[in-house]
């Protein structure tokens, strides 16, 4: 087996792919983001939104996840935005509206 399937076997346990499932979810309905089980970098792209999102529910279950499942708290850092990255320069932040995963604005 390869690492990446070792790192993986925690989505066998239902419990737990039901938190996954719930983050994917509530991920799609607030950012229009289908994630798929088998990415490659599933437990980063959870983190990430799980830090940019304004809803409680999908921080609470992010949370309850890395609670169960310990090695994606430490191994799984939210990607920053580039735009935040670069360099300290205040630039006017586009704000993209998503409603039902079309953009409106």
């Amino acid at each position: 087996m390869n690492s990446a399937t070792n790192e993986r076997n925690w989505l066998f346990d239902p419990s737990l792919l039901k938190l996954v499932h719930q983050c994917r979810r509530l991920i799609q309905s607030e950012f229009g983001v289908k994630l798929h089980l088998d990415e490659a970098n599933l437990a980063t792209s959870l983190a990430t939104y799980a830090g940019k999102t304004r809803s409680k529910h999908l921080i609470q279950t992010w949370e309850a996840l890395k609670q169960r499942v310990p090695e994606l708290g430490k191994s799984c850092r939210p990607q920053e935005d580039p735009a935040k990255a670069g360099g300290g320069k205040d630039a006017p932040r586009q704000r993209k509206i998503i409603y039902r995963g079309q953009v409106v604005g």
